[in-house]
């Protein structure tokens, strides 16, 4: 009898990815808050699934186009904290601290609804 293992999620939530940031990236599901948008997207970069990151950026920001890294390795995701972006607001923010190796990306993301759903305006790095 095989036993089926899953990982958790990628985004440091301890629920498995498939239950996690996996329902968003399938589109299964919209993230439902700023913060959750946030994670499932560095659960994307974790995957290099560059189509669900153009999906989530907001139209006024969004490139044409990603080139993601194969040799960049994310090792971690620690949320610093979070400014509106839940589900009764239109805007948020949330600071964070990703780690890879070799190194941290320090940020503080800006969230908008658009249609509804949530997507990444952009982000400065605060020091």
């Amino acid at each position: 009898m095989a036993v089926m293992t899953t990982r958790s999620c990628p985004c440091g939530l301890p629920e498995a990815y498939e239950d996690c940031c996996g329902r968003f990236h399938s589109g299964a599901a919209l993230a439902p808050t700023a913060e959750a948008l946030m994670r499932s997207r560095y659960s994307a970069f974790v995957r290099r699934d560059a189509g669900y990151l153009l999906r989530t950026w907001h139209p006024r920001t969004r490139p044409a186009r990603i080139d993601l890294d194969p040799g960049m390795r994310w090792t971690g995701l620690e949320v610093l904290g979070t400014t509106d972006g839940s589900a009764f607001h239109t805007a948020g923010t949330v600071t964070f601290r990703a780690s890879y190796r070799g190194g941290s990306l320090h940020e503080r993301s800006r969230f908008a609804r658009v249609e509804g759903a949530w997507a990444y305006v952009d982000g400065d790095f605060p020091e």
